[in-house]
């Protein structure tokens, strides 16, 4: 088959490599000019630093399999994410844990006397909660929540914290140890050579074919036998129904020879403007270079023409959204996959176990010669 992939991040590299080793033609485009999507690094010329240009990204994972499948392409360099907080003039070990609640207090708290403080910080009168804030208040009490958690959510994605899902919190983990693994999965590290370098060794094969630059129209994808569209969704359909919300981010530059002395360094008070600042050599601890680069992370409402981060998913853009995957269900010989084709918050690792368990589909759909779907994984 002539397989038309659009997107060059991990999604379309993942199912073009798996594939184009069964004996499928496979075409990737992108419209960057460049490879491995917003996971994309390069070497900065000043310093020598290896920089995520879209951001911090730390690879971690529970599944073996995908673990296997990036290392068979590149060494990767156990990293643990240790993140610390600046909040109202001390600075803080995040996710919060028993340094960060002794500290915090002015205790010497003990892992059970820290879970009962806590939990009579917490408003017990909150028995179902709403929102995002609801949600904080009832699990770890005012202070915390108002200290770490509000100012930064604001800003992060430009609402009132009651206006989010209160399943937002349950990615922000409170810990009643001294662990400040910023992550609790078995495998964690960076790619010794970079997430671009990776991503060019994944679609290094010679049924692959890449092209940057390159814009693809939906009447021009549909010459090909099928395609898979990592793209977003709404602008598949040239946003007939509306525009889906993302925010996007911006970012400030900084140079020295070291900035903060240490990776990442949240700012979750409301009056600071940014959310964080990322210094990358400390992403790279074994590369040893005396310069810097740190970016300060400014987010806010995408709007065209600018890049999508995080899909917001709001209550009242599900209307929108099922009227899309209507409009994809009905499409001839595409499946739309990843973070902006099916409109989901992903990381790296679910990206990746997803596009190789989208391509065995894939592959064991055509040997029974039944239908293609629009979604190997649903998008609501």
């Amino acid at each position: 088959m002539n397989i038309l992939i659009i997107g060059a991040g991990f999604s379309g590299a993942v199912i073009a490599r798996l594939l184009a080793e069964k004996g499928h033609v496979v075409a990737v485009k992108d419209s960057r000019n460049h490879i491995a999507g917003n996971c994309h690094s390069e070497r900065d010329a000043e310093s020598g630093v290896m920089v995520h240009k879209y951001g911090p990204h730390i690879f971690h994972t529970n599944e073996k399999k995908v673990w296997d499948f990036v290392t068979s392409y590149m060494e990767f360099i156990p990293y643990i994410n240790r993140v610390k907080s600046t909040a109202k003039g001390a600075v803080y070990s995040m996710p919060i844990n028993l340094h960060t609640i002794n500290q915090f207090f002015g205790k010497t708290f003990n892992p059970e006397e820290a879970k009962q403080f806590i939990t009579k910080q917490g408003d017990n009168s909150i028995t179902e909660p709403a929102n995002f804030e609801e949600q904080a208040l009832k699990f770890v009490g005012k202070d915390i929540y108002e200290t770490f958690f509000k100012g930064y959510t604001e800003k992060q994605w430009g609402l009132d914290p009651t206006q989010l899902p209160a399943s937002i919190l349950k990615r922000l983990p409170i810990r009643f140890n001294y662990d400040d693994n910023y992550f609790n999965h078995p495998y964690q590290g960076m790619p010794k050579e970079g997430y671009t370098v990776l991503v060019e060794r994944i679609l290094q094969h010679d049924n692959i074919t890449v092209e940057l630059n390159a814009k693809v129209l939906r009447n021009d994808a549909l010459q090909f036998d099928h395609v898979f569209y990592s793209g977003p969704i709404d602008e598949w359909f040239g946003y007939s129904e509306g525009r889906l919300g993302y925010r996007t981010l911006d970012f400030e530059e900084i140079r020295g020879d070291d900035i903060q002395g240490c990776a990442v360094m949240n700012y979750p008070d409301s009056e600071v403007p940014f959310t964080r600042i990322a210094e990358h050599k400390y992403f790279a601890p074994w590369e040893q270079t005396k310069s810097s680069i740190a970016f300060k992370e400014y987010s806010r409402a995408c709007e065209e023409g600018d890049i999508p981060y995080y899909p917001i998913r709001l209550v009242n853009e599900q209307e929108m959204l099922k009227k899309y995957i209507n409009l994809a269900r009905q499409e001839q010989k595409v499946s739309f996959v990843g973070r902006l084709g099916t409109y989901r918050y992903l990381d790296m690792d679910v990206t990746i176990l997803e596009a190789m368990n989208t391509a065995k589909e894939f592959l064991a759909k055509l040997e029974k010669n039944e239908p293609i779907p629009a979604f190997f994984v649903e998008p609501i």
